[in-house]
């Protein structure tokens, strides 16, 4: 008869039957509250859970915050999408933008300004900044003490030498010359009376009087005379005070405002003094110019020619009077590099005033008929100093020039082109050599004007105001194109943003005084050089 299993072993059926009771309590612990079984309800109403289904846990929390992720993922890339899908259409344009700039050509014809290789006089001006100065200032002061009891001058006139200007209180003064007057009166008496008493002296015989007493009476004679000489130079002395005491003017000038005032008392060691003057016409201006300039200066002043000076106002644009140099400076300032010179000008309107501050323009030479060009055309790069040339077919070639010495409109051409050739002076930004352009028809006169300014050597660098100034933006065309390198035939360029040596002020006639001139190289100098050649690097080829 088969027993049943826990019938051979009690500890063996109890066994089993712990670990039921085990399993069933984990089941209850891993359901929810509402679903777990309590422990005080027996054995035989729990469900029974087969040890083969496996027990999940629910996290509800965990689910939540993984959806959330996906959901920030996928509008991270839709938003991707669209920043990707905006930006593709200013891609295109910036990238057809590059294709047709400057260095790999487009197939439109770029409008630009020309103007032609001409003939013409350039003035060969020297530029600094000047003061002007009287050539001669005279304080007025009291000689004497006293009081200032009338002023005989009116604030700004014009005086001429020995005009009367002030009178102080001489009546002192007379007073001691009446005194001294007075005893000179009495020495000259005693004089008098002691030559007679050696006259006397002398016609007495040798029995009646010694030679010690004639001898003492001949230095009583002078002893009295001279005492009498020295109330003569006291006289003199107050004479010469009271002369003083009655002012004039010591020069010729114009008097400034008045510094003391009727009533007030005055003495010769007043710092102040009565009235300054100071002479107007003519008046002089002293500048500083470079050291490397004063050769050139040197080489032209040989046989005292003077050399003519122009003077404009503060902002270079009016002009003010003509003069010439006078002197130059016997030594260099070690400090600043400079040599002073003085130019003496007429000032017949009296429009200088000492301590004016103006721009002094220093005619050194004129190159007479030389061929010039626009230095808006000059451009420095790859090939060295070049221009771009027009073509009859409607191209521009680029050619390497030679330059010599400008100013701030044109420049001398010693090589490198024609005369009569044209050149471009406005839109070179977007040139390479071939390249096709196009002239409108309102650019052609504005161009023709940029050699009209080396034909008028009295105002060479006087900007816009001179009348000598391009119209076809020679002085702004550098801004055009700042950074920009002009593009050689072999696509190299240097990034130049200076366009050669445009002219230092812009269209107002604001410019840096600075001296304006070129050498062999084309480079210009402290002020024509404009400093562009050295780009970022935006010109070189693709």
């Amino acid at each position: 008869m088969a027993q049943p299993p826990c019938a051979t072993s009690r500890r063996g059926c109890g066994s089993k039957k712990q670990v039921r009771e085990v399993d069933d309590e984990v089941v209850s612990r891993r359901k929810p509250r509402g679903e777990r079984v309590p422990r005080s309800e027996p054995a035989a109403r729990r469900e029974p859970v087969l040890p083969s289904e496996p027990a999940t846990e629910v996290r509800p929390a965990v689910a939540r915050r993984s959806r959330r992720g996906w959901i920030v993922v996928l509008l991270l890339i839709v938003a991707a999408a669209g920043v990707a899908y905006w930006l593709h259409p200013v891609q295109l344009q910036q990238e057809g933008g590059r294709r047709g700039g400057r260095f790999r050509g487009g197939d439109l014809a770029q409008p630009v300004a020309v103007a032609p290789v001409t003939q013409a006089d350039i003035p060969i001006v020297l530029e600094a900044l000047g003061t002007v100065t009287s050539l001669s200032t005279v304080t007025v002061r009291a000689q004497v003490s006293g009081q200032i009891t009338q002023i005989g001058f009116t604030e700004g006139q014009n005086v001429k030498k020995g005009d009367f200007l002030a009178q102080i209180d001489d009546r002192t003064l007379n007073a001691s010359q009446h005194q001294l007057q007075g005893q000179l009166e009495h020495d000259q008496a005693l004089l008098a009376d002691a030559k007679l008493d050696l006259d006397r002296d002398l016609k007495l015989t040798s029995n009646a009087i010694t030679q010690q007493a004639v001898d003492l009476q001949r230095a009583t004679v002078q002893s009295d005379e001279g005492t009498v000489m020295s109330d003569q130079a006291q006289i003199e002395a107050v004479q010469v005070n009271i002369a003083n005491s009655h002012i004039t003017a010591p020069a010729d000038g114009r008097i400034g405002l008045r510094l003391v005032d009727q009533g007030n008392y005055v003495t010769p060691g007043d710092n102040t003094g009565i009235a300054v003057i100071a002479k107007m016409q003519p008046i002089s201006v002293l500048f500083s110019l470079p050291e490397d300039s004063l050769a050139e200066v040197l080489e032209q002043t040989h046989g005292n020619a003077g050399l003519k000076a122009t003077l404009f106002d503060r902002n270079d644009t009016k002009q003010i009077a003509e003069g010439t140099l006078q002197t130059i400076d016997n030594q260099i300032d070690p400090t600043t590099g400079t040599v002073k010179l003085r130019a003496v000008f007429a000032n017949a309107d009296g429009a200088l005033y000492p301590n004016q501050f103006v721009n002094v323009h220093l005619l050194v030479r004129t190159l007479t008929g030389v061929t010039v060009l626009p230095n808006a055309a000059i451009q420095h790069g790859a090939p060295g100093t070049f221009v771009y040339q027009l073509n009859d077919d409607s191209t521009v070639s680029v050619k390497t020039v030679t330059l010599g010495p400008g100013n701030a409109t044109v420049t001398q051409l010693l090589s490198g082109l024609p005369q009569g050739a044209k050149v471009v002076v406005d839109g070179v930004d977007r040139l390479k050599d071939g390249a096709k352009v196009t002239v409108p028809d309102n650019a052609a006169p504005a161009a023709g004007a940029a050699a009209a300014g080396a034909t008028a050597p009295a105002q060479p660098q006087a900007g816009s105001a001179a009348g000598g100034a391009p119209a076809a933006n020679t002085a702004n065309t550098p801004a055009a194109n700042p950074g920009a390198a002009p593009a050689a035939s072999n696509g190299q360029g240097d990034g130049s943003a200076g366009q050669g040596a445009a002219a230092p002020g812009d269209a107002s006639g604001q410019k840096h005084h600075r001296h304006h001139r070129r050498d062999g190289n084309g480079n210009a100098g402290d002020s024509g050089n404009a400093g562009g050649g050295n780009g970022d690097g935006s010109g070189q080829g693709q």
